[in-house]
């Protein structure tokens, strides 16, 4: 893990198209500003945790579903 300092208004650079600038200092917190293309996701990391959990369980139950159907299909054919 690449670990920096910055000051307010400082920048960090990701690649070509990414800016993430330190915006605000309120004593603990830090206020990041992030200027990256529209097709690049940003999240906080508990937002993209539960975006990963609701896909992971739309997953499964599409393939609960999917099971079904096939079962289905397979008793008509017999």
């Amino acid at each position: 893990m690449l670990v920096l300092t910055r000051k307010m208004g400082e920048s960090i650079r990701i690649g070509d198209n990414i800016v993430v600038k330190v915006v605000d200092l309120d004593g603990r917190h830090v206020k990041l500003g992030i200027d990256a293309p529209r097709n690049i996701a940003v999240n906080r990391e508990e937002i993209y945790e539960r975006i990963q959990k609701e896909n992971k369980a739309a997953s499964e139950a599409q393939d609960a579903k999917l099971k079904d159907v096939a079962g289905i299909l397979r008793k008509k054919k017999e």
